[in-house]
């Protein structure tokens, strides 16, 4: 079998990075893990093409050469995996799908014309696809309400990438989160009972990263790294020597629930074993719209003396919002804004809230009549209105949104807060050397030019950088880093304030 394996295009939005990767040199944040772990449990004769969207399309060559194309898309992607979906068609070839959305809404795929739905876990439902493979099926949905082992998961094919054009490489060390936030689908796509790899499985991955050159961001994908705190524990254990040893050549992020707080030992564990950004789902500093969430492990402590504690070990935060929960008060907007402040958390990646499919949430504003359904009305980026009646004018919050959006992504506040953030940090990070490459050398200057020339941040511009390198060596490449991420926000903050007037 000819199988080519497509990664559909990710349009701008929080996680795409645009205008800073367009600085850096670089295509595409992260490769999609999904997929090329797929691609390892496909038959050894089988032969493989792997085209990442976001980095260079496939070819018309490409489809001529391939009997089957497989393609996988989460819910932002969908008017791309629909028209490859259609060409695949059009083009005589049988069309395999699988990946979060078509697993949340199997309807899409199936009205666009795909052949075989392979959805859930890949572990459990593509040895079905390939058993009616060899039956000769022309069309199929494959379902398992089972939850695979994972460890039993191969090494994902990281040798299908373009390495060169990626911010940060991702592997994944658990699947699913024990908590029942009423917004989120994570529980539905994975359980609530996280299943770990093992050490040795993840050392593995990291050691075919290292052979291959790879030097940067290693993302640790989990939707909650510390959902089994034993095994996390174990892993970090194991992963601390093997960084030591070669000298940490990899800067690692991960997602972790704010009770990561409630454990000084985890946290001590992740700052040795080289992690540098933890992703954190805060959502709101109203306590009653968490309660009402479900989202009740971020109303054990002080939102902000968690946030400070975690910063202050050496952890930067990258944090979500959301505006719009039922029983939100009027300037929830200004109120996260405060927190952000506050806290001086760069990255506040800012939502509306939306329904997702099957979710705790979907269910509950169905039976009431609120959902605005159809399968065009799922969420597809930061710039999105809401697709269920809201609880207070949509006007309003929309208006609070964008304002929110706005202030927070002004240029001037926003390296007065990155600097804020990081010279609270006290912890003693590892201290790899390394040398900036050629492609880094040029983000630094194109970034001295752009906030420390051009834009009015200048003067603040060199007086901060100056201050973390003499003050706070340790962490310097990350502050410069997420200096040139506000690149990106400085931009999309017009988008997004255009696009959703339009809207409304």
């Amino acid at each position: 079998m000819k199988a080519l394996l497509i990664w559909p295009i990710l349009p701008n939005s929080f996680w795409s990075y645009q205008q800073t990767l367009d600085l850096a040199g670089l295509r595409s944040t992260n490769p999609p893990l999904g997929l090329i772990t797929v691609a390892a449990m496909l038959p050894s004769d089988w032969e493989i093409r792997f085209a990442d969207r976001n980095v260079r399309p496939e070819t018309e060559p490409d489809w001529a050469w391939c009997d089957l194309v497989i393609l996988s898309a989460m819910i932002v992607q969908k008017e791309d995996f629909r028209a490859l979906i259609q060409k695949g068609v059009a083009s005589g070839k049988k069309v395999a799908v699988g990946g979060p959305f078509p697993t949340s809404v199997p309807e899409f795929a199936l009205q666009a014309g795909a052949h075989y739905l392979i959805l859930d876990e890949g572990e459990c439902t593509v040895p079905m696809f390939l058993e009616a493979l060899e039956r000769g099926e022309e069309r199929g949905i494959f379902r398992s309400a089972e939850k695979p082992d994972v460890t039993q998961t191969p090494v994902p094919r990281y040798d299908l990438l373009d390495l060169d054009a990626y911010y940060a490489i991702t592997v994944q060390f658990s699947r699913g989160c024990p908590f029942q936030c009423e917004f989120c689908d994570i529980i539905n796509l994975y359980g609530r009972k996280p299943r770990t790899k093992t050490p040795e499985q993840m050392l593995r991955e990291f050691e075919v990263l290292y052979q291959m050159g790879w030097r940067r961001y290693v993302f640790v994908v989990d939707d909650n790294f510390i959902g089994n705190k034993r095994n996390a524990k174990v892993f970090l254990r194991a992963l601390i020597p093997w960084m030591e040893e070669r000298n940490y050549p990899f800067i690692l992020l991960t997602e972790a629930s704010l009770n990561l707080a409630e454990d000084d030992e985890m946290i001590e564990l992740l700052v040795r074993a080289g992690f540098t950004t933890i992703f954190m789902g805060i959502e709101t500093p109203d306590t009653d719209s968490l309660m009402a969430a479900n989202k009740e492990q971020n109303n054990r402590q002080s939102l902000m003396e968690s946030c400070h504690k975690i910063v202050r070990a050496g952890l930067q935060i990258m944090s979500g919002f959301i505006i719009g929960f039922d029983g939100e008060r009027a300037g929830a907007g200004e109120r996260i804004q405060e927190f952000v402040e506050a806290t001086g958390i760069p990255q506040a990646h800012l939502s509306l809230l939306q329904a997702l499919h099957n979710t705790a949430m979907w269910k509950r504003l169905k039976q009431e009549g609120r959902l605005m359904e159809g399968i065009g009305t799922h969420f597809t980026s930061q710039k999105s209105l809401m697709n269920f009646v809201p609880a207070r004018p949509i006007e309003e919050i929309v208006g609070e949104y964008i304002s929110a959006f706005w202030n927070l992504y002004e240029p001037l506040p926003y390296l007065k807060r990155t600097f804020r953030h990081f010279t609270i940090m006290e912890g003693r990070r590892p201290k790899p050397t390394r040398r900036l490459t050629g492609r880094e050398l040029r983000f630094v200057l194109a970034i001295c030019w752009r906030q420390g020339v051009v834009r009015s941040t200048r003067f603040r511009f060199w007086w901060q950088l100056l201050a973390i390198a003499l003050g706070k060596p340790g962490v310097f490449y990350d502050y410069f880093v997420t200096l040139g991420m506000g690149e990106h926000f400085f931009k999309l903050r017009h988008e997004v304030r255009e696009e959703l007037r339009a809207q409304l």
